[in-house]
Formats: C-alpha cells, sequence, structure tokens
C-alpha cells in the first residue's frame, strides 16, 4: 500500500503548488512537514518557470491546526530537543515565506490556527471562506502565540491582536477580512475556480483575487472594538483584568471570564511578547525571541498540564501553577525571554 505524502509539492503552469495532505490531523505541523516546503519554495526562489506560489490543503476540515503539540509536550518533558529541532525548522519557513521575492497565495479555508496562521500570515494573497475559522489558542495550552504572532498581532488594528492572543478569540471570515487578517473572502463553492484563475494567470494573483473576491459580510467585531482599543490598551495583565472588571459590561465581563481559565504565565508571556514584537523592526528578530522562549516555555509545569488537558485527559479542568497572576514574577519573565547564547540562538536560513 503507497503511503500518500504528508505535503504535496509541484508546478503547474507557473505557480509553484503546494498542498498540505494530511487530513484526519487537520494538517497539523510537524518537522519533516515543514523541511518539505522549505525545500519547495529554495527550489522555485531562482526557478524563472515559478510566476508564484499557492499554499492550500487536501479534504474540507481544515487548513492547518497547528502544530503537533503531542510530539512538543512529551520532547518538552524531557531535554526539549526535537521540539526546538521542530520550531527553528517551522520558523525558518514562516521567515523564508515573509521575506520570499515571488508572490504567495493561500487558501485558508477551514480551521486556521497555530502553526496555519505561522504559514499563511506571511503570504501576500490570503483568502478565506465562510468555513474559515481562526484563532491564536495557545494561552489555553500553556504557551503563547508563536509563529510571528509577536509581529502580526500588535500590528492589528487598535488592541485588537492583544485580545486575539489573550482570549484565544476565535473569529471567522467577517471579522478576519475586516481586521485585514485575510485579504480576500471567496465561498468555499468558489474555491476551485479561483484557483484554476490562479493557474492561468500565475504572475498576479491578487489581481485575480481582486476579480473573484466576494463580500464577506458585516463584522460583528465592529460593535466591540471601541472596548477592545481601550480595556487591552494596558503593559500588564493585571491592568486589564481591572479595567474589564471596572467596565462591567457584559461582553467585558465575557471576557474577562474567558482570561480567568487561561494560564496566567501565558497570559504574561503573552502579552511581553506582543509589546515586545511592536517595537522590533526585523521579523526575523521577532522569530529569535519566540525560538529562545517557546524552547524554555514547552518546559513549563503549565504547557505541560495543559496538553494534559487537551489532548491526553481531555477533561477541561488545567491545575496552573502559578494559579494566578501575582504568583508570575517579572523575574521569572525576564528568564523565559532572555536571549539565547549566539551558539543556541535561531537565525533565518
Amino acid at each position: 500500500m503507497s503511503i500518500e505524502p504528508e505535503v504535496i509539492t509541484r508546478i503547474e503552469n507557473g505557480i509553484g503548488r503546494i498542498t498540505l495532505n494530511r487530513p484526519r490531523a487537520i494538517h497539523a505541523l510537524n518537522r519533516a512537514m515543514c523541511e518539505t516546503m522549505i525545500e519547495a519554495l529554495l527550489a522555485w526562489r531562482g526557478d524563472d518557470v515559478v510566476r508564484s506560489v499557492l499554499i492550500d490543503h487536501a479534504g474540507e476540515r481544515g487548513f492547518c491546526a497547528g502544530g503537533d503539540i503531542r510530539m512538543i509536550a512529551e520532547s518538552g518533558a524531557g531535554d526539549a530537543s526535537e521540539a526546538k529541532a521542530f520550531f527553528r525548522t517551522e520558523y525558518q519557513l514562516n521567515h523564508l515565506m515573509f521575506d520570499y521575492p515571488k508572490p504567495i497565495t493561500a487558501v485558508v479555508d477551514g480551521i486556521v490556527m497555530g502553526g496555519g496562521v505561522g504559514i499563511s500570515e506571511p503570504a501576500d494573497v490570503r483568502i478565506a471562506t465562510e468555513r474559515t475559522t481562526y484563532a491564536m489558542p495557545e494561552t489555553g495550552i500553556g504557551l503563547f502565540p508563536d509563529v510571528g504572532g509577536g509581529w502580526f498581532l500588535p500590528r492589528l488594528p487598535g488592541q485588537t491582536g492583544v485580545w486575539l492572543a489573550l482570549t484565544g478569540a476565535r473569529l471567522k471570515a467577517a471579522d478576519t477580512v475586516a481586521l485585514g487578517i485575510h485579504t480576500h473572502f471567496t465561498p468555499s463553492e468558489g474555491v476551485e475556480a479561483l484557483k484554476a484563475e490562479l493557474l492561468a494567470a500565475p504572475a498576479d494573483p491578487k489581481v485575480v483575487a481582486d476579480r473573484l473576491a466576494g463580500d464577506a459580510g458585516p463584522a460583528p467585531l465592529d460593535a466591540h472594538r471601541e472596548a477592545i482599543d481601550r480595556l487591552f490598551a494596558f503593559d500588564t495583565v493585571e491592568e486589564i483584568f481591572a479595567a474589564l472588571e471596572a467596565d462591567g459590561s457584559d461582553w467585558a465581563l465575557k471576557q474577562l471570564e474567558t482570561l480567568k481559565t487561561k494560564s496566567p504565565q501565558s497570559l504574561k508571556v503573552s502579552l511581553r511578547q506582543i509589546r515586545t514584537g511592536a517595537t522590533l523592526t526585523a521579523f526575523a528578530d521577532n522569530m529569535a525571541m519566540e525560538y529562545a522562549l517557546g524552547g524554555r516555555v514547552v518546559r513549563t509545569h503549565d504547557f505541560q498540564e495543559g496538553v494534559r488537558v487537551v489532548i491526553v485527559d481531555k477533561d477541561n479542568a488545567p491545575q496552573w501553577s502559578p494559579a494566578d497572576l501575582s504568583g508570575v514574577s517579572e523575574a521569572t519573565l525576564d528568564a523565559l525571554f532572555a536571549p539565547l547564547p549566539a551558539d543556541e540562538a535561531w537565525s533565518p536560513l
């Protein structure tokens, strides 16, 4: 019996095409998948036949649900070497896409979370459908929104990136397009026609997407944008909690209730990550920060506990440690964010 490759790469009519092909796992990324994508992108970078790149997925369950967190947790329970090797490769893929000299189009039809965000946000054209569900839910598993979250999230309008990172909120296409997370909307029934048009005009994916894009409809989040910008503008999680409580509206109290279910350590790590990422001028510097951070966070109690709750026991009853924000000190954060020695640090390809 032949085994299907987990990523299919080929050149079709001037387009370098990458299809994620691990549908039973909603295309969760592993190191080999990242290596396959890197190999193809490097080969196509200097190939004049390839005018642009298209990344899509097989099946209908979603684009990519993230990374292989079970493997990362098992590695983190030891010396984290396998987890760090995965992060190094994944982040090199993210950076390669971010700096790629040819247009990249990503069709995110369905679930796009975590690692899936990392391989779609760097694309020039990012197409959502009515089936798209976008989220960075890492604070719920003791992690932080990596794969470039420190770069992309603070560059969203107002404080929406902070809100998304801390709450793990799930958005549909009307909101993702309104925020600029995705550049275009097309109904899922039109995706194959869109791909056919892209193949007919491989050099101009944005022109094709502009012509075929539909209206995603009104953005539900618009009603809360003022509150998000006001209540999530602080530089400490404690101040955000206090502002939400003082506001007292049903919406604010619901956000506070959600935040109280998340890892206190992850909330503080994620807020510092985003505030730091906002000050950086190079995507590579952000990825170096996230690599140093990731190799340490996966060894913490909260990440191990988060994966236990979500993947192993599925009991939805995490026992975070520290159990509240006051237990997460600035010294703890400083240690997690400390730069790595030069011989261990992340670097682009």
